[in-house]
């Protein structure tokens, strides 16, 4: 790379320091008037950093000035200054940049964490959960999961669970168990994060298949497992993240063909399903072929960290639970009893119906502020998806966004190649609250309303 910042030097917030530290190495010389800039994807990789902060950075760096963007060219030290200017660091007041559930009054999760944790200590004392515990969960542990995934999947087994601290850790450990260094996975053009940093970490080639409204594309997605003879197919087939798109029964019948057909099989990210209840995983359809993850991130709180693989068969289950073992043990045991008894009483259902009702009505509030802005959204979903145009500068529109106090998301977090669509992903659950949420959505409408005609197609 022409440019990598040392951000050891500087203090505050981590992209704060790539701005002060961008100022300085222009203000001593080592950067150029006109000299192009990594991108935001390649500096994100080398400092090993969330790619939102290398984009809130220059967005950030554009504001005073230092830098510049060209359509289509990148990213250059700015010709008209060569130091920073004594503006303040804009602050930004909501951050829609991750995708998190609301927590509604309605789901009373503060009193029922309380709650939970006192019948657990009443029942079998906090002690019992501060040891080791089986790699994957107590048969007591799966046999609650199970019961809860069957409604959904009928043929979810405890034999066949593997309890882990989160999807992330199954997705890492599903590419460790199905793939070396060099072999391809394909997934959607444009996809969860989560795996283009395991992949990367593991060196696996990501390829990306062309999506349309319901996700990936069949006639793509064929075409790519034909070409390429992936290890894996990922995919997040219900509210994708983050175009929204939601695969019909029929299109989820013709991607479990195409995953037989090919010989292959399935990691199927179900992280939204528990907030579109009656839709059925491709799971259902080839059981013997999917590795699939459910989690209680997206549905009740990222930071309990469970979530429940259901593998396709009992050497794969063996093997993620040797892989969960070798690389990180075990989930919290306190987070897994306490999910568990939820799972058992009831309770978690009851809190994941009030969080599906407030993302309906932060759905609701957005299809009135956003009245002649096209977007994806689905009915519950916790984010809505943005797209744009080749006529409109999206890291100009970020930037913007910025100055005016509101954090998104780019497309370059998602993509998976260089053809993938462009767009904003807006997380409505992130807002504290509704009233916090109807500003955002005001201050997006007004950014795009103001711009040219055909900004968002």
């Amino acid at each position: 790379m022409d440019w990598l910042p040392t951000l050891s030097e500087w203090q505050g917030p981590l992209f704060v320091r790539i701005v002060d530290a961008l100022a300085a190495d222009i203000a001593s010389g080592r950067l150029l008037r006109g000299q192009r800039l990594p991108t935001h994807r390649s500096l994100a990789a080398e400092l090993r950093i969330d790619l939102t902060t290398v984009t809130r950075a220059y967005s950030e760096a554009r504001r005073r000035g230092l830098i510049e963007g060209r359509v289509g060219q990148g990213t250059f030290v700015s010709e008209t200054t060569a130091r920073a200017s004594p503006d303040q660091p804009a602050t930004v007041t909501i951050d829609l940049s991750m995708n998190l559930p609301p927590q509604p009054v309605e789901a009373q999760l503060e009193r029922r964490i309380e709650q939970g944790l006192s019948t657990i200590r009443t029942e079998a004392g906090l002690s019992a959960f501060l040891s080791y515990a089986p790699p994957g969960g107590s048969v007591d542990q799966r046999e609650a999961a199970a019961l809860w995934l069957q409604p959904r999947l009928s043929h979810a087994s405890p034999e066949r669970i593997v309890i882990y601290p989160g999807s992330q850790a199954i997705i890492f450990n599903a590419l460790l168990a199905l793939t070396q260094p060099g072999d391809v996975v394909v997934t959607e053009a444009l996809t969860f994060p989560g795996i283009k940093a395991a992949a990367a970490q593991l060196g696996v080639r990501l390829i990306g298949a062309a999506m349309d409204l319901e996700g990936v594309r069949p006639d793509a997605l064929d075409d790519a497992v034909r070409k390429h003879r992936p290890k894996a197919v990922y995919l997040v087939p219900t509210q994708q993240n983050p175009t929204t798109a939601t695969m019909s029964a029929g299109r989820r019948q013709a991607i479990a063909d195409i995953i037989r057909k090919r010989n292959t099989v399935l990691i199927e990210d179900d992280a939204y399903g528990p907030l579109e209840p009656r839709v059925a995983p491709i799971a259902t359809l080839i059981p013997e072929r999917t590795y699939y993850a459910a989690s209680i991130a997206k549905c009740i709180a990222p930071a309990l960290r469970v979530a429940y693989l259901l593998a396709p068969d009992d050497k794969a289950e063996q093997m993620m639970r040797v892989n969960l073992q070798a690389t990180m043990q075990m989930p919290a045991s306190p987070m897994v009893a306490l999910v568990t008894h939820w799972l058992k009483s009831g309770v978690a259902d009851e809190i994941i119906r009030a969080i599906r009702n407030e993302a309906a009505a932060r759905q609701q509030l957005a299809s009135r502020l956003l009245k002649g802005v096209t977007y994806a959204a689905r009915p519950a979903s916790h984010h809505l998806w943005m797209p744009l145009s080749p006529q409109l500068d999206g890291t100009d529109l970020l930037s913007h966004l910025m100055r005016n106090g509101l954090a998104v998301v780019g497309e370059v977090a998602f993509a998976v190649g260089q053809s993938a669509p462009r767009g904003l992903r807006l997380s409505l659950g992130a807002a504290r609250n509704r009233a916090e949420l109807g500003q955002a959505l005001q201050v997006l409408s007004r950014a795009v309303t103001a711009r040219p005609v055909r900004q968002i197609v």
